[in-house]
């Protein structure tokens, strides 16, 4: 029961710290949810926080669900609830009192100086998720080529990304990708 405890608290802090340095949303704190889960507290693999990150973004509805889904993995039940009620109310408290404030000085120099250097830490933020998760889930340098040619697909063309997806999901199951099941 102790452990329980010990678990749920790492998750409220855990959550509760990131939902406020969020600038864009949960995947944008997708490499610290990535350290903490699997290098620091060891409540799954590299593999099992790519699945969850996966199933997170394939779920209708926010992306905030990944941290409900690192919450179940690492204490069940009550850890989804902590996890998701850590990732959400401190961020929402202070969004709220900051919109009041940015509402007020909404023709002032240094809100439009705020606002713009924002845009390109919410911007690093991304990249450096994309790059934790790549790294998490390719396994091989077949799945590594996968990922490469997803991303030059969904860069330098309006392809929908779900054809991406239905072909590595193609090459798996040719054997191409040497998965196993």
């Amino acid at each position: 029961m102790k452990a329980l405890w010990s678990t749920l608290g790492a998750l409220a802090l855990q959550f509760a710290t990131l939902s406020l340095v969020a600038f864009g949303g949960a995947n944008t704190v997708v490499p610290e949810i990535h350290r903490q889960s699997v290098a620091v507290h060891h409540w799954m693999t590299d593999q099992q926080f790519a699945a969850l990150f996966a199933i997170s973004q394939a779920a209708p509805g926010p992306n905030v669900l990944i941290s409900t889904l690192i919450g179940w993995k690492a204490a069940g039940l009550a850890g989804a609830i902590v996890a998701t009620a850590a990732m959400c109310a401190p961020s929402c408290v202070l969004v709220f009192w900051v919109a009041r404030v940015w509402d007020r000085y909404r023709h002032t120099r240094w809100r439009a100086a705020v606002g713009a250097g924002i845009a390109p830490v919410a911007v690093g933020f991304v990249f450096a998720s994309a790059f934790v998760l790549v790294r998490a889930a390719d396994s091989g340098w077949r799945f590594a080529c996968v990922s490469a040619a997803s991303a030059g697909v969904a860069y330098f063309t309006k392809l929908n990304p779900l054809w991406c997806l239905a072909a590595a999901a193609l090459l798996g199951l040719t054997g191409a990708l040497d998965v196993k099941l």
